[in-house]
């Protein structure tokens, strides 16, 4: 079989396999098993369909009440879902409207780009972050049948993009890679984050403003970059942080290899 990277759901977007990546002691990430996405409110009968086909029985999501209760999650019954909210509100920005992003940037001092540089931070700091991504791992955990998780957000890229961030962290995936996974989402969005550009510009918005926007609307190195500061500076490195902050133990970090590495 062939496995893809980035999946064709039509009614969704930035659906993206964790499966194939190699991990430091020689062993792979099952396919099928973890798939981070965007939004899943608007997926048509044949997407939920696939979810089934795919082996999906968890769905884990990331978003604040206000955001589910905007767009609920349109899957099957039959999948046991999740509601882990990251933060109380979508400090991502990625549930606004253009209107809404132009009205807040006008009035606020703070720029798109650090903004988010600010939420990545807070994604670290936070006990109700901590708390979401710890609750993630449970499920994880105790998917002992072989069967898929799916994780998500409303863009799929920054919470979602942390979750895949610690979950690869766990398995002993190299840094590099790992990034190089998280700013993926700059390419499975590039269609979206250009037509947002343009209807932006079509309604008049220019300069800082525009550029705010894009920042908001995609993925940053320095966003990246700023979480493993945090954690650097906070916790030591990326496995006191799991330790410490997301309270896994030695043996759950053990139990979760055997769940999804290739023997």
């Amino acid at each position: 079989m062939t496995h893809q990277r980035v999946l064709n759901v039509s009614g969704g977007f930035n659906f993206r396999e964790l499966g194939g990546y190699p991990t430091a002691d020689g062993k792979t990430i099952k396919w099928q098993r973890v798939i981070r996405t965007a939004t899943l409110a608007h997926l048509t009968d044949a997407d939920q369909q696939l979810l089934l086909d795919y082996g999906i029985k968890y769905d884990v999501d990331f978003r604040s009440n206000d955001e589910v209760t905007k767009a609920p999650d349109q899957i099957p019954a039959v999948i046991d879902y999740q509601h882990l909210p990251v933060f109380p509100e979508d400090k991502t920005q990625a549930s606004k409207t253009e209107a809404e992003i132009k009205a807040e940037l006008q009035y606020k001092r703070e720029n798109g780009r650090q903004h988010m540089i600010d939420t990545y931070r807070e994604m670290i700091e936070l006990p109700q972050s901590h708390d979401a991504y710890r609750q993630f791992f449970n499920t994880l955990l105790n998917n002992t049948n072989g069967d898929g998780v799916l994780f998500h957000c409303t863009a799929g890229k920054d919470r979602t993009g942390m979750g895949a961030v610690f979950f690869l962290s766990a398995l002993g995936v190299d840094h590099d890679l790992i990034r190089q996974d998280y700013l993926l989402t700059n390419q499975t969005l590039s269609p979206l984050i250009q037509n947002r550009l343009t209807k932006a510009r079509e309604n008049g918005m220019t300069g800082s403003v525009l550029e705010s926007l894009k920042a908001l609307i995609s993925v940053s190195g320095d966003y990246f970059d700023t979480a493993m500061a945090t954690i650097q500076a906070d916790y030591g490195d990326m496995n006191q942080f799991l330790t410490e902050a997301l309270s896994l133990s030695t043996t759950e970090i053990n139990d979760l290899k055997q769940l999804y590495l290739t023997k």
